[in-house]
């Protein structure tokens, strides 16, 4: 589903039949300037989209970027400005905020575990831990924050997980039939231990994950792999304890909680008469 139609369908959720309020309140031709305005500390995404809901309702509403997405922004930070109808700027308020709103606390939390493994060399991945409908804005957002988006969905690259090492019959056969199947896909293969590990070594795969093992596993880990593929770490990471995981020597460090446990940034809108 691409932005516009997203978009759409939000409003069309929101507004109905109409915005009966603003229909009952505010005199038809009033037109005003509205300011969206950030009330806290963080990084700024999705402000393009909320340009995009005033438009839907009203194409003769003038949207105004002040600051770009991926920007650093603080308390009192006005991020855009809107001119015209003031009917149409009331009814498109919301959906505009939910959306700037939702994608800039992906981006400040992705911009907090970023700075946390500043020099590390390692990279922060999202994964598909994502709202239903949502993936492609809350990945952008993760961008936007100075994260990496990892594969998009189940189509665009191979994670050979426990249960399809289960089904298969151990993760060598799991590789085979992967690569005699699609021999040009990215692989990664996920691991739970050292002796899954040792099992993967020497196969034809790109990238080895190492999920929910303890830090001196994973060092072992990373000493038997021996720069043979790109590491990931994924599983009991936070933003207390990356950098001690970011040290280990892993390539990828894999959060879900970047798209599953954002809080928004609040972020609102106010009218200038």
């Amino acid at each position: 589903m691409d932005a516009k139609t997203l978009v759409k369908y939000a409003l069309a959720e929101d507004v109905g039949s109409g915005d009966v309020t603003s229909k009952a309140t505010v005199p038809a031709n009033l037109k005003v300037k509205a300011v969206i305005v950030a009330r806290e500390e963080g990084r700024l995404a999705g402000v393009s989209l909320a340009g995009e809901a005033f438009r839907q309702i009203d194409p003769s509403l003038k949207f105004k970027v002040l600051k770009q997405d991926g920007s650093r922004i603080k308390n009192g930070t006005r991020l855009a400005e809107i001119h015209g109808h003031a009917r149409a700027i009331l009814t498109g308020e919301r959906t505009a905020l939910n959306l700037i709103q939702r994608l800039s606390g992906i981006a400040t939390l992705t911009g907090k575990f970023v700075s946390k493994v500043k020099g590390t060399g390692v990279k922060i991945l999202d994964t598909r831990k994502t709202t239903p409908c949502l993936r492609a804005l809350e990945k952008y957002a993760v961008k936007m924050g100075g994260g990496t988006n990892h594969r998009f969905g189940l189509f665009d690259g191979v994670l050979i997980k426990d249960n399809h090492v289960h089904i298969a019959g151990g993760i060598k056969k799991a590789v085979k039939d992967v690569r005699k199947k699609y021999p040009r896909l990215k692989l990664e293969v996920e691991t739970q231990n050292l002796a899954e590990v040792s099992e993967a070594m020497g196969e034809d795969f790109d990238i080895i994950m190492l999920d929910n093992m303890s830090i001196p596993d994973m060092k072992k880990a990373v000493k038997m792999i021996g720069g043979m593929y790109r590491i990931e770490i994924s599983g009991g990471v936070n933003i207390n304890n990356i950098r001690k995981f970011a040290k280990i020597g892993a390539d990828y460090i894999s959060i879900g909680a970047l798209t599953h446990s954002a809080k928004s940034l609040n972020i609102s809108m106010d009218i200038l008469l």
